[in-house]
């Protein structure tokens, strides 16, 4: 409180007034400040919850936190197609996404999601408060939910295969955040794994640790399977570590390198 009213003591002696005055002022700066500016300090908050958040705020802030520029979404029950930045379905969405895009995936229901390459930096998010909220469903006879061959995160988001991977790992650095990954429980080996990592050494040893390769894992739970991660090529799993809870477990890990 005293560095406060000192801050205000020593703006009052410089511009004038009093320090109910200058405290108004201050606060009032932010709305004076027109929608690119505004738009260009959102997209510093992350995705969920801040940036949600922002959206309640007031009807600007709504249209300006949820502005295509600052991210796409992903509505099955969208029925005017024509409203830019929101999509029926996923695959259409990432499609359309530019390089560092988020996208979020609204919450009630099931998405279907099946072979789709995310060749670009994405970010995909579950727009529901659980992950279990957010579905994406990957149906018999796709190899996987999502192939991902860039760098990515996914976060809030529930992943189910009824045969297959979950995920499958090309390239690129995967960021799996607060997630649920669910296989068939009892496969044949090697079928259905919730990640599956096939990045290997193409190119040159130096290029490739400039690419950087990995998967992490935060918070997330793994169902089914015949094994939670399974690797190939040069990548190893490290660092483990597993917290068995009444109703969950926690698996934090990194593939990377050896």
């Amino acid at each position: 409180m005293e560095n406060e009213e000192k801050f205000y003591n020593e703006r009052r002696s410089l511009i004038g007034g009093s320090n109910k005055t200058l405290k108004k002022s201050c606060f009032a700066l932010i709305n004076n400040l027109d929608d690119g500016c505004l738009m260009h300090i959102f997209s510093f908050l992350s995705p969920i919850p801040d940036r949600y958040n922002t959206a309640l705020v007031c009807h600007r802030w709504h249209y300006l936190a949820c502005h295509p520029r600052m991210w796409l979404r992903v509505d099955r029950f969208i029925k005017d197609l024509s409203e830019p930045g929101v999509f029926p379905d996923l695959q259409k969405a990432v499609t359309a996404a530019r390089p560092g895009d988020t996208i979020l995936i609204s919450s009630g229901g099931s998405h279907l999601a099946c072979n789709i390459q995310i060749r670009k930096p994405l970010c995909l998010i579950g727009g529901g408060e659980l992950p279990d909220e957010t579905t994406l469903i990957c149906s018999r006879g796709s190899d996987s939910a999502l192939e991902l061959l860039s760098t990515c995160k996914l976060a809030n988001l529930t992943v189910k295969a009824e045969l297959g991977c979950c995920l499958l790992h090309r390239g690129g650095r995967l960021t799996i955040d607060g997630c649920i990954l669910q296989c068939e429980s009892n496969p044949l080996d090697y079928l259905s794994c919730p990640i599956v990592s096939t990045a290997k050494s193409c190119v040159t040893q130096s290029l490739m640790k400039s690419k950087g390769d990995s998967v992490s894992v935060l918070q997330t739970r793994i169902e089914g399977g015949a094994k939670a991660v399974l690797t190939s090529g040069d990548l190893v799993l490290q660092r483990v570590r597993v917290i068995y809870a009444r109703t969950y477990l926690y698996f934090w890990f990194d593939v990377d390198h050896k």
